[in-house]
C-alpha cells in the first residue's frame, strides 16, 4: 500500500464515494511514499531489534495484517480490534471470515494487554472470560 500509495491496492475493492473519500483523505503523495526494506512474516522473532517479541499474522482487516506479541504477552495490533467505545472488532475488514479466524487464534494465546490501532489498550483476559465483546 505504502509502495503503491493507494490503501486499497490488494484489498477488496469499496465502492466508488468511499474509495474518492478515503483516497483524498488518507491516499500518499509520490513524496510519501516508499519502498520497505523489510517484510515481517509470521513467527519471525524480532529479538534481533532490541525487541521481544514475535510477528503474527492477523488477516481480516487486510490480507497482510499482523499483531506483535511481546514477551510480556501484550499485543501491538493493526486494525484488526479497536477501543473507542468498547474493545470490539475494528469496523473495515476486507474479510470477515479471515477476522474471525484471527480472533479464534488470538483466544487461543496468553495476552495481557492489546494496544489497538485506533482507541484506548485493553485487557484481554475479560473479553473471554464473560464471553465479552468478540464473539
Amino acid at each position: 500500500m505504502v509502495e503503491q500509495g493507494d490503501m486499497f491496492w490488494n484489498r477488496q475493492p469499496p465502492n466508488p464515494l468511499i474509495r474518492t473519500l478515503f483516497g483524498s483523505l488518507f491516499g500518499l503523495r509520490k513524496s510519501n511514499r516508499f519502498i520497505l526494506d523489510w517484510y515481517l512474516k509470521e513467527g519471525e522473532s524480532l529479538s534481533n531489534y532490541a525487541l521481544e517479541a514475535t510477528v503474527l499474522h492477523l488477516p481480516g482487516h487486510s490480507k497482510g495484517a499482523i499483531g506483535i506479541l511481546t514477551a510480556a504477552s501484550d499485543r501491538f495490533c493493526g486494525d484488526l480490534l479497536g477501543n473507542i467505545r468498547k474493545p470490539e472488532l475494528w469496523s473495515l475488514m476486507d474479510d470477515p471470515v479471515a477476522a474471525q479466524s484471527s480472533i479464534t487464534r488470538l483466544k487461543g494465546l496468553n495476552i495481557n494487554t492489546v494496544y489497538p490501532g485506533h482507541g484506548k489498550p485493553f485487557s484481554m483476559k475479560p473479553l473471554w472470560l464473560d464471553g465479552g465483546y468478540l464473539r
